[in-house]
């Protein structure tokens, strides 16, 4: 199956950094806007057979122009939502996006047990993730596009795809309406064959205005340095 992994467009709390995670969220801004009316041109290419979306608003007007443009039917799942911030959210200092980047990372390095301040645990949020991605498997669909989060599919894809690490995923941001696209099955396993549309190769730059659960994990904040804390 190829799976796209698109993140949602722009939101008022990315512009300010927050750590806006709880259901239904905001919506989109006019520029967030923008971007998920230029995703069915960005996708044109494939051919979705399957579209999903999570249970927060700025995922579904992200995936509205995809749907659209396919016919296809959204569908809603709470398992693919953001990574729940628990008593981080609606902050943006240093130290709230700092813990939960590295928690988030952690999670993938596999210490799942760890939980989030006053949120779920890797465990949950990885099984929650896992069983859309499962239900989509099972649909049959060649193609599969789910609108999702930064987080959320950074610290997924790097702990399930075989070819991305922990050190790849807190190094590289994943932009509003950037797509990872893998190819693979629940059973086999994943590989990741692009990153926004760019090879796995040396990092690029990218403008600080997509919130704080896209952006680069600072070596002081990273799931290593996390851990030997503990």
């Amino acid at each position: 199956m190829r799976l796209l992994l698109i993140r949602h467009g722009q939101t008022p709390s990315n512009v300010k950094h927050l750590l806006d995670t709880a259901v239904p969220g905001p919506g989109l801004t006019p520029l967030g806007e923008e971007q998920a009316a230029a995703l069915p041109t960005a996708l044109a290419g494939e051919s979705i057979d399957a579209l999903y979306a999570s249970t927060l608003l700025r995922t579904q007007l992200t995936a509205a122009p995809l749907a659209a443009r396919t016919g296809l039917e959204v569908r809603v799942r709470d398992g693919i939502r953001e990574l729940t911030a628990g008593e981080l959210e609606m902050r943006g200092d240093e130290e709230a996006i700092g813990t939960y980047l590295t928690t988030t990372f952690a999670w993938s390095a596999g210490d799942t047990e760890r939980t989030m301040p006053g949120g779920e645990s890797g465990a949950e949020a990885l099984s929650r993730y896992d069983a859309v991605i499962d239900e989509a498997a099972g649909t049959g669909a060649a193609t599969v596009a789910m609108v999702s989060h930064g987080a959320a599919i950074r610290m997924w894809t790097a702990a399930r795809a075989e070819n991305v690490d922990v050190a790849f995923a807190s190094s590289h941001e994943l932009q509003n309406t950037g797509v990872v696209v893998l190819s693979g099955d629940p059973r086999q396993g994943w590989r990741v064959l692009s990153w926004e549309g760019r090879s796995l190769g040396p990092e690029d730059v990218f403008p600080e205005d997509s919130g704080p659960t896209g952006a680069v994990v600072e070596p002081a904040d990273s799931p290593v340095a996390g851990r030997a804390e503990d």
